[in-house]
């Protein structure tokens, strides 16, 4: 079992940067994939980053060159960076973990809230 608490979410303008965290347990959070994913009101779940347990990353092309995902081996961690933020990346963002050999994300944060004013 794996429980994620994600934080750093808030009120910002558009144009400012705003940094998320997400804590982890698990005693093999290294080997772990984790992900960033966000849902908009009215809209489905998306994906817009994730890191794998050798560092590589990958993003929605939505948020490519402005949002930066990192993670901290021994800090259990996953961050996402959010610059240049835009009025359309408002949204409850999760974090999630997906397991070595899983297919899919099976432990996900409660979410935390962007809000990006015009």
């Amino acid at each position: 079992q794996v429980q994620l608490v994600e934080s750093g979410g808030g009120l910002v303008q558009a144009g400012d940067s705003l940094r998320l965290s997400c804590a982890a347990s698990g005693r093999t959070f290294s080997s772990y994939s984790l992900g960033w994913f966000r849902q908009a009101p009215g809209k489905e779940r998306e994906f817009v980053a994730d890191i794998g347990s050798g560092g590589s990353a990958y993003y929605a092309d939505s948020v490519k060159g402005r949002l930066t995902i990192s993670r901290d081996n021994a800090k259990r961690t996953v961050d996402l960076q959010m610059n240049s933020l835009k009025f359309e990346d408002t949204a409850v963002y999760y974090c999630a973990v997906r397991l070595p050999v899983r297919s899919t994300y099976e432990y996900w944060g409660q979410g935390t809230l962007v809000t990006v004013s015009s």
